[in-house]
């Protein structure tokens, strides 16, 4: 699933997926959902898969289409519009690309994030200054309020660990991620120190693989894993580029990258050894 637009919420794919059962259940095709709407085919597709805004009057019309009783339809109107509200993350629309903000939003709803990351350490375990140095390697050009932008809104996505419900995070990270100087030796001394704080919580899993496991799945490149307690969505894998993102939902996608984070999970060392390889590193630094 290639995004092509400004990214849909979470809630706008599930109702989207809905619609299809709702159009399925009724033994209507795509030509007669469009012909109740007066558009083409394309459009109910797309909406469907949520790459286009669900307009309240096409959904209401598409309802009585499918011949939904009007206490049901009345409950999916409401979704609808809690759906069509942007997220918190739409204030930080000046320095959030349009194609990493469905990815904000599938970290909010996720039940469980699986990520890979061979590079640096991973956004929801980084601290302010650790990021602050990344943020000023990759946007060479940014002045400090737009640094200071940026950093916020990743410290705002770390917020979801803390809430009552949080999901589980279970990351596996390469060495040299650890060994990678990011910034003066104090902001790696504290970053190793914030991992170390992580393990420690019921939550997070975190796994390093040693220089010394060798070849692994996984040295292709970074990529995480959504999974949803949401019964309509599917497993999602994202995976990132210089300009761009990629969303991945087809089983045989998602079920490979599964495999692969399984994999490494055995050459990583076991997680209980993590706080330890941590502690040395550090005082490297």
């Amino acid at each position: 699933m290639a995004e092509s637009r400004s990214a849909p919420t979470v809630g706008q794919m599930v109702l989207g997926l809905r619609l299809r059962d709702l159009r399925e259940k009724a033994g209507c095709s795509f030509t007669d959902a469009a012909h109740a709407l007066s558009v083409n085919t394309t459009t109910v597709r797309r909406m469907e898969k949520a790459e286009v805004g669900l307009k309240p009057p096409y959904v209401e019309k598409l309802l009585r289409t499918y011949g939904v009783p009007a206490q049901e339809a009345d409950a999916f109107m409401t979704l609808v519009d809690e759906a069509n509200r942007p997220g918190w993350w739409h204030n930080f629309r000046d320095v959030l690309p349009h194609w990493f903000s469905l990815y904000v939003s599938l970290e909010g709803e996720a039940s469980l994030i699986r990520a890979y990351e061979p590079h640096c350490v991973p956004g929801l375990l980084q601290t302010a200054d650790y990021a602050r140095a990344l943020l000023r390697t990759g946007f060479p050009g940014a002045d400090k309020r737009e640094l200071d932008r940026r950093v916020a809104l990743r410290m705002e996505r770390q917020s979801l660990l803390e809430r009552p419900n949080p999901p589980k995070l279970w990351a596996v990270l390469d060495e040299q991620v650890l060994r990678r100087h990011i910034g003066e030796p104090a902001i790696m001394r504290g970053q190793l120190d914030r991992l170390a704080e992580v393990c420690a919580l019921p939550h997070v899993t975190l796994q390093i693989i040693p220089f010394t496991a060798g070849a692994h799945p996984g040295m292709f490149g970074p990529f995480q894993l959504f999974r949803f307690d949401i019964p309509e969505l599917p497993d999602i894998v994202y995976s990132e580029s210089l300009t761009g993102a990629v969303y991945h939902d087809e089983r045989p996608d998602t079920a490979a990258y599964l495999e692969v984070l399984d994999r490494m999970g055995t050459q990583a060392a076991p997680a209980q050894h993590t706080e330890a390889l941590l502690g040395e590193i550090r005082k490297e630094f």
